[in-house]
């Protein structure tokens, strides 16, 4: 038997996993994404917490037959680099990753987009069976995007899928990419913050901030999001309310262009909201739908937070960096 590891490197969290032939998880382990340093300081953490599940599967980490990862950003999969991964601390340039990975832990490195992985992984094993072309939107600290048409990954000429920076807004609110009116700005988690800080400061009412501090967060994560909306929180309730909104108009638009048979909701915010908000952006896609007589199904990820670093763990290691 044969053993492979995962990585979904995220925003907030580093997902790592040890999975056999089977796909089945024999080790996993979850650590916070650094808030600070650079990428360096981003693939130490990796490190450990690859190290760690492949602990929790009974293995040492060079023993596996490769590992995968998922990342934001620009990936070259063939040169095992990562560019402009805006949601990581410091991380404006290019960084060998696949390399610094593979000194540390003693296993073939392979790269891929994070969303696009989890998607391949939906498509093969969860929401999207049965599905021949299927738009993954991973609503998180950012909204990512990954596409299988025709059973396969879709990924352009190497930027396909960034659902995130549909323009829902002409000159609309200033997004995390640097660029005005991208869905993103108005539903990823981290513009939701953003915005939600400048509102309190402006005198508007919120339990977020108190929540948080209660639970000795200092970030706004899904589950107070989820919290706040479970107490009718008015800032919360009128934000996520707007990111809905904007999820509809940019997914309508993705699709009115894709025509797919399934969109996968998956993500933080996406998975910890679950399939009533998974309807709500279906609801909100149909007066934007060219076909709105068929609008294809919103269904929430099957493999839950550990669905990017099992996709991750699918990954081939290009030739040429074995």
């Amino acid at each position: 038997m044969s053993l492979r590891g995962g990585i979904d490197l995220g925003g907030t969290k580093i997902q790592t996993v040890v999975v056999d032939d089977a796909n089945a998880v024999r080790g996993q382990k979850r650590l916070p994404t650094p808030t600070t340093g650079g990428p360096a300081d981003v693939a130490a953490a990796m490190v450990e917490a690859m190290r760690d599940a492949a602990e929790d599967a009974g293995v040492n980490a060079s023993g596996l037959e490769r590992v995968g990862v998922g990342s934001p950003g620009g990936v070259d999969a063939e040169a095992g680099s990562v560019t402009g991964a805006g949601n990581l601390p410091g991380w404006q340039g290019t960084f060998a990753l696949g390399q610094a990975l593979q000194e540390e832990l003693g296993a073939p490195v392979a790269l891929g987009n994070d969303v696009q992985v989890a998607t391949d992984a939906e498509a093969r094993l969860g929401a999207g069976r049965g599905h021949d072309s299927i738009l993954g939107v991973f609503w998180g600290t950012g909204v990512g995007g990954g596409l299988v048409l025709y059973g396969r990954p879709w990924l352009g000429r190497g930027g396909a899928g960034e659902i995130g920076h549909v323009v829902v807004q002409l000159d609309g609110l200033r997004c995390p990419c640097g660029r005005r009116g991208c869905m993103e700005a108005y539903a990823g988690r981290g513009a939701l913050e953003r915005r939600a800080r400048e509102l309190h400061d402006r005198g508007e009412k919120t339990e977020l901030f108190k929540i948080a501090r209660k639970r000795g967060r200092a970030r706004l994560t899904s589950g107070i999001w989820a919290l706040a909306l479970e107490r009718g929180d008015p800032l919360a309730v009128k934000l996520i309310d707007e990111a809905v909104a904007a999820l509809g108009a940019g997914v309508a638009s993705a699709d009115n262009v894709l025509d797919v048979e399934a969109i996968i909701l998956g993500g933080g915010l996406g998975l910890r909201l679950g399939q009533s908000y998974a309807d709500r952006i279906a609801a909100a896609m149909l007066p934007h739908l060219f076909h709105d007589h068929r609008p294809p199904p919103v269904k929430v990820a099957q493999l839950g937070d550990l669905g990017g670093a099992i996709g991750a763990s699918l990954l081939a290691v290009p030739a040429g960096n074995r």
